[in-house]
């Protein structure tokens, strides 16, 4: 059997290949940080989700360090069984702090937060509309309930009435959104959601995943940014972006919704807690982010003054309210060409292409960090300058 699948799967990759959508991973030998060992070669990082410079930041070493010694490495178990710690609790505490919302429940990452989400809240006589450029994990999540589904176009308001109206029918509606979409850095109108929300009697699914910590006033995301604090029922978010970017998800939502999903939440009930170490950091993350706006204001004043230079150079890059910055490209061999170029120049980055991003919107996304220092922009810049120019792309 195994030799006719092996045809196929050479086949498959074959032409993965040939069509330029092949993904390589690069081994990086350091810490996560603003320069990384990178297949032996010291880079500069413009490619992680470390927003506010988190993941090697002493203070998040410290106390996993500490806490390895007295909570020990892993858990062994989910959490009903013995897989609770204090420090899993303190950490939901934490986060429903930071949100302002009623409970908050952990998952091993948020891909799992959005995958147990809709299936134990909805059911057939239920409906979920979702904005089409929602994360995977949101989709799948999406997938796995038995709800009825309705796909608006990416943010457009009157495509969402229109299907609010159509799934008027059902007993409990849902509107799913990304707060800031990952590949273009732009952020949900979720003002005019919320008006539509409250309009047609529905609920709000928000994955705060790209814009706690980066999105708002003070960093508290997007229910900050439309000062909707406590207004909006579900709030889904990850551990590896802003708090330090090692693993974990979470779901932080209203207390019967946590409720619920502590008995009813397949990944929750079946997979391990997160290692107590993490758990103790990300609190550690969390009151850095909830108490100190200063790694928060040094991100948006880093990202505005890569923007305007790169725009200043000639390049595009798409408008956002967040640190990802979209170089648009459109071609997806010249998206990889470019990553090629800007690696041997020293610049960490990766080519975005379909089936990442539609067809004929290929990019190299950009992400900015707290960490990185004026003269890594410069550097940065000078060398998209450099690379634009060789490639055909600047004049």
């Amino acid at each position: 059997m195994y030799h006719d699948y092996k045809t196929y799967l050479t086949k498959e990759i074959a032409e993965i290949k040939t069509a330029n959508l092949w993904k390589c991973e690069r081994e990086i030998s350091s810490p996560q940080s603003v320069t990384v060992n990178v297949n032996g070669r010291q880079m500069l990082n413009f490619c992680a989700n470390n927003y506010l410079g988190l993941s090697n930041d002493t203070r998040l070493i410290n106390t996993a360090k500490q806490t390895l010694d007295e909570r020990g490495y892993g858990m062994s178990s989910v959490r009903f069984i013995c897989g609770t710690q204090d420090v899993h609790k303190n950490l939901e505490k934490a986060i429903s702090t930071f949100f302002g919302t009623e409970d908050t429940i952990l998952y091993g990452s948020c891909y799992d937060a959005n995958g147990g989400l809709f299936e134990p809240l909805l059911s057939e006589q239920d409906a979920i509309v979702s904005d089409a450029l929602n994360h995977a994990s949101i989709i799948d999540g999406i997938r796995l309930s038995k709800a009825q589904k309705f796909i608006y176009r990416h943010a457009d308001m009157k495509d969402l009435e229109q299907k609010l109206e159509e799934a008027s029918k059902y007993r409990f509606v849902t509107i799913a959104t990304d707060a800031v979409f990952s590949m273009d850095g732009d952020v949900a109108p979720l003002n005019e959601i919320y008006a539509l929300s409250k309009k047609y009697g529905a609920m709000i699914m928000l994955d705060e995943s790209h814009s706690a910590g980066v999105v708002g006033k003070t960093g508290h995301g997007l229910t900050e940014y439309f000062n909707l604090k406590n207004k909006i029922e579900i709030i889904t978010g990850t551990l590896g972006k802003s708090f330090g970017g090692a693993i974990g998800g979470f779901t932080s939502a209203k207390q019967e919704i946590v409720d619920i999903l502590r008995q009813r939440s397949r990944p929750y009930l079946f997979s391990n807690s997160i290692p107590p170490s993490v758990a103790a950091a990300s609190v550690e993350a969390f009151k850095l982010a909830d108490n100190d706006a200063s790694l928060h204001d040094k991100l948006h004043e880093n990202t505005q003054y890569f923007i305007a230079e790169m725009k200043s150079a000639g390049f595009e890059i798409k408008p956002t309210q967040s640190a990802i910055c979209a170089v648009m490209l459109y071609d997806a061999q010249l998206s990889q060409n470019m990553a090629t170029e800007l690696i041997k120049e020293g610049i960490y980055v990766a080519g975005f292409y379909y089936p990442v991003v539609p067809k004929g919107e290929a990019r190299i996304r950009v992400q900015i960090s707290a960490a990185h220092r004026k003269e890594h922009l410069d550097q940065c810049i000078l060398a998209f300058t450099k690379t634009g120019r060789k490639l055909g792309i600047l004049k």
